[in-house]
């Protein structure tokens, strides 16, 4: 009665709906097709399920060995039987070969199936070849019988220290031990490994948790920008920046500019060759220039002059050629003659006055103000990110942003979707994180912190032990929140294809044309994931005990 009588009268209509729903995706082959296709679960992918869980259940124990030992309200007995199940678990780990096959599974999935050797090509799910799943073991085999090793080291470390309340040297290194090594395995398992039996889910999960913690870092950054008090040695700083900028972006601008000429007849394609400034293409294609077409112009790309040149004599399909001025024959017919800036020093030289424009605005209206500039453009972005609706940064940041510093840096920074999409989230959300951690600190009497000032602690250690630990008391609920609309708002995702549940329902949808199953079957599963994050917040509300404090 005691545990109904904390779920909210909402969560007892679920409650009550949930023997229906169990019988409903138990009995129907349609909702049961359209689980495992949301969840993401591959054919044969539950030989994969006991190495993970093996895994998952050792890391944890771990972890929660150090966990337990460094509580003073929990008993021993829990450290000393977490370390038990570790040394259990790590033990069956690598006598027993439960773990191999999702050991392949990470492996198959974690390479390019195009182009990597270890596959067999055609096969779906991935298969390793004979030679590669041997390898595999091998390697698997003996990073377990490493991590068992280590294992046993670390708990007789920790358990050598006896029971003093933080133990001696040995036991701080055991703990330590432990705690790197079983967390680093937690981490890898549970955010960075391919899941084959529930990739979906997965998907949907770390996409959310990286989000968030990105999310709340940058909402720090921003609090911590614009609590930045005014000072004139900042104003100086910032106008001799300004003028630095100012100064490098006129010097880019004013390089010599490149002439180039567009000879021939617009009969036939025109010949561009690569390194030819994107202006000047968009130019000659859309004919901005003087007597033009009015249709577009099709154009076609070679490597260098010479091949452009060769095409344009065998008079095939190209008949007019845009050249540097100094490579185009003199019998050729000119259409244009012009000059511009490289695409390198056009962009460098756009960014830098950009900046520097940026910089000055925020300089001049810290001075107006008497506030840091810094603090004005944490301002500005926090306003600005929270007027712009959530699809849009997705794909924003998705599309075009992530297009152009993939052009800008020749192809060496190119995220994959996941990547982008996740920085996009957090990028939105931490402008809605910003001003909950805000709120919290603004909450926080004045007294406390002339309390610290009083006391000789300086600005950090004022924010990390007076300021922060009651602030954090105060914003749980509404970071909980947070928390339970990224994780619904990662639907958004699958406008970049990721195939998160979303993506997989819309897949699974229009491949097999059922008009409910699949949406109820997604909406279900959504709900489940933010009643266990509502969950998840109200047990840390009930540690800290918000409601009484």
């Amino acid at each position: 009665m005691q545990l109904l009588m904390r779920l909210r009268p909402s969560n007892l209509i679920i409650a009550a709906a949930l023997p229906f729903i169990v019988y409903l995706f138990a009995s129907s082959a349609d909702y049961q097709r359209s689980l495992r296709a949301i969840l993401g679960v591959e054919h044969g992918s539950s030989a994969f399920v006991p190495g993970f869980a093996l895994l998952a259940v050792a890391f944890a124990a771990g972890v929660g060995a150090v966990v337990f030992s460094r509580s003073k309200v929990l008993k021993p007995r829990l450290a000393l039987l977490s370390a038990a199940i570790d040394f259990v678990a790590a033990l069956s780990a690598a006598t027993t070969g439960l773990v191999h096959p999702y050991a392949s599974s990470v492996v198959a999935n974690a390479v390019d199936p195009f182009t990597s050797k270890l596959i067999v090509q055609g096969m779906t799910p991935r298969q390793l070849t004979g030679g590669a799943e041997a390898m595999v073991h091998s390697h698997v085999s003996t990073l377990l019988w490493v991590y068992l090793a280590v294992t046993i080291v670390a708990l007789a470390l920790f358990l050598a220290g006896g029971r003093q309340d933080n133990g001696g040297a040995k036991r701080r290194a055991g703990r330590l031990i432990l705690g790197l090594v079983n967390g680093a395995g937690l981490v890898f398992i549970l955010f960075l490994a391919p899941m084959a039996f529930a990739s979906g889910v997965a998907t949907t999960i770390r996409a959310a948790v990286a989000a968030y913690i990105l999310a709340a870092l940058l909402g720090l950054v921003w609090v911590g920008l614009l609590k930045l008090d005014y000072s004139k040695r900042a104003d100086l700083s910032f106008i001799v920046i300004t003028a630095l900028l100012a100064c490098a972006a006129a010097w880019f601008l004013m390089q010599p500019r490149q002439a180039y000429t567009l000879a021939g007849t617009l009969q036939g394609k025109v010949a561009v060759i690569s390194g030819t400034p994107s202006g000047m293409i968009g130019a000659v294609r859309f004919g901005q220039f003087p007597y033009g077409p009015e249709n577009e112009v099709p154009l076609r790309t070679f490597k260098g002059a010479a091949e452009a040149l060769d095409a344009l004599a065998k008079k095939a399909d190209v008949s007019a050629a845009l050249l540097r001025s100094a490579s185009v024959p003199a019998d050729l017919p000119v259409l244009w003659q012009t000059s511009t800036l490289s695409d390198r020093d056009k962009a460098s030289g756009i960014t830098l006055a950009v900046l520097a424009i940026v910089l000055g605005l925020l300089t001049f209206g810290g001075h107006i103000h008497r506030r840091h500039p810094l603090s004005i453009g944490s301002e500005f972005i926090v306003d600005t990110i929270r007027g712009i609706p959530m699809l849009v940064i997705v794909l924003y940041v998705g599309l075009p942003l992530a297009g152009a510093l993939k052009d800008a840096t020749q192809g060496v920074f190119d995220p994959p979707n996941l990547a982008r999409g996740i920085a996009a989230m957090a990028l939105a959300y931490s402008a809605y994180l910003a001003e909950i951690f805000r709120s919290g600190i603004n909450a926080i009497p004045r007294g406390q912190l002339e309390a610290a000032r009083s006391l000789g602690l300086n600005g950090w250690q004022t924010a990390r032990l007076v300021i922060l630990p009651q602030a954090f008391r105060i914003i749980i609920p509404p970071l909980g929140n947070e928390l339970i609309a990224i994780l619904k708002d990662t639907s958004l995702l699958s406008i970049l294809s990721i195939r998160d549940i979303t993506q997989r329902m819309r897949e699974f949808q229009s491949a097999s044309f059922l008009p409910f199953a699949p949406y109820n079957s997604a909406a279900i599963f959504y709900i489940l994931l933010t009643l266990a994050a509502a969950s998840l917040v109200s047990t840390v509300e009930r540690k800290y005990d918000i409601k009484h404090r």
